[in-house]
């Protein structure tokens, strides 16, 4: 039997190395704020053109050194329950752009309480903004992505989506749906060379935890394995790995940034 043994590459040359010769454009959902505009800096920072869409422009980066965002930063008012909106973002973006490399799939929309006193309009936002919204951003993304017969697609999940917690029930099904529709669109996309993942964080800098007391945050550490919560850049790194190059050989994969609270 002949053993297989791979070509040699250079160290800086990559799968995809070839086809960067022009500037990756990213698409980041809820861009304004959190973890999507901290998103939306890095990838600017790495010469990215990025668009993103909220509801508001509030908040939204800006470049103070002279350097081209806004040439490469685009945004355009949109909302998750509102399908219509978001393939209008979509078009919009192709037609800046010309492409799309990367969807981040990162707004949502949290509210708590038990399922007994929840009310339909309440699932029916949860659901729309948390599963419905990122499928159809997903679809319209991927039918760009396959034009080039390659991309990323990434989806920010919950810790809630690994583990039951009372008062987010509705919230984890809309998550763990998400997560399950990251497997199967792994399945359906990847022979055109387009991955998907989830990103599934624990406790950071979000409205969940804001609405934590001190007791229940230092209760939440003493249970995790590192003795403390995630910094949002932490969770942003998980991020910014699935969207580069080093992880071109990963897809259908839930990458689980939580400090070992889950194990």
């Amino acid at each position: 039997m002949t053993a297989f043994v791979a070509p040699m590459r250079s160290p800086t040359e990559s799968p995809q190395s070839a086809s960067h010769a022009e500037p990756r454009t990213a698409v980041v959902s809820g861009g304004s704020r959190g973890l999507g505009a901290l998103l939306v800096r890095r990838l600017l920072a790495g010469g990215w053109q990025v668009a993103t869409f909220s509801r508001k422009a509030a908040g939204l980066p800006r470049d103070g050194s002279g350097n081209d965002w806004d040439e490469r930063f685009f945004w355009q008012q949109a909302d998750l329950s509102s399908t219509a909106s978001l393939r209008d973002f979509v078009a919009a973006v192709a037609q800046r752009f010309g492409h799309i490399d990367l969807l981040v799939n990162n707004a949502g929309l949290l509210a708590e309480g038990l399922l007994a006193t929840v009310s339909e309009k309440t699932v029916q936002a949860l659901i729309a903004a948390n599963l419905v919204g990122p499928i159809i951003l997903t679809q319209a993304c991927a039918k760009v992505m396959m034009r080039r017969k390659r991309g990323a697609i990434i989806n920010v999940s919950s810790i809630n989506s690994v583990r039951g917690h009372p008062g987010v029930s509705i919230y984890t099904a809309s998550k763990a749906g998400l997560d399950g529709f990251t497997r199967s669109m792994a399945r359906e996309l990847g022979p055109l060379n387009i991955r998907v993942n989830s990103v599934v964080p624990g406790f950071f800098a979000t409205d969940l935890v804001a609405s934590l007391t001190p007791e229940r945050r230092d209760r939440i550490a003493r249970r995790t394995p590192l003795k403390r919560l995630s910094d949002i850049h932490e969770v942003a790194d998980a991020v910014m790995f699935l969207a580069s190059e080093g992880s071109s050989f990963i897809t259908g994969q839930t990458i689980i940034v939580d400090g070992g609270y889950t194990c």
